[in-house]
């Protein structure tokens, strides 16, 4: 997977090429996976938290960040169920290659005034290349952008991808 990202482990090709914008502080990584964005965040001396449902995945991203010197705190979570986003606790929240709609207003709440939100998923174009399929999983076109009205959008792209993939992505600063 060239171009949209660094390799398994590496950190999403979007958040490398945009984290000069983010304010240093605390980052929430939703449904961080292995950690390779969150590890990497720490690893520039943000203070990073991430949740995801597998407990695997949470392990995987632990030991890495052991493996990298860097501290990260993780925690396993059905996002859906049992996980709510603390309010105004966030410098940062970040999330790659996950849609949960019902999600974001907490994304939008967890942040604080001047904090940013930095979103990358799959838009519907991505059903010709392969996973995700389901519509509930992929943005509508201009979907992403949609749901951040209100905050100052500094970064936007939507399409075709190196990959290829079809993904929206997003930096967007609360007012």
């Amino acid at each position: 997977m060239t171009g949209l990202h660094e390799g398994r482990f590496g950190p999403a090709q979007f958040l490398v090429e945009n984290v000069s914008l983010l304010p240093k502080g605390r980052v929430l990584d939703v449904a961080m996976g292995a950690g390779r964005n969150a590890i990497y965040l720490a690893r520039l001396g943000f203070e990073v938290e991430g949740v995801d449902i597998s407990p695997e995945a949470v392990n995987t991203a632990l030991e890495l960040a052991r493996q990298a010197g860097v501290i990260i705190k993780a925690q396993v979570a059905d996002l859906e169920r049992a996980y709510s986003i603390e309010k105004g606790a966030y410098d940062v929240v970040i999330c790659f290659n996950y849609l949960q709609r019902s999600l974001i207003s907490q994304i939008k709440d967890g942040l604080r005034k001047g904090g940013m939100v930095v979103y990358e998923t799959f838009i519907v174009d991505q059903e010709q290349f392969g996973k995700p399929k389901n519509p509930d999983y992929l943005l509508k076109h201009n979907e992403l952008l949609d749901m951040f009205r209100g905050f100052r959008c500094l970064r936007y792209r939507e399409g075709i991808m190196e990959g290829p993939v079809a993904v929206a992505s997003i930096v967007a600063c609360k007012l």
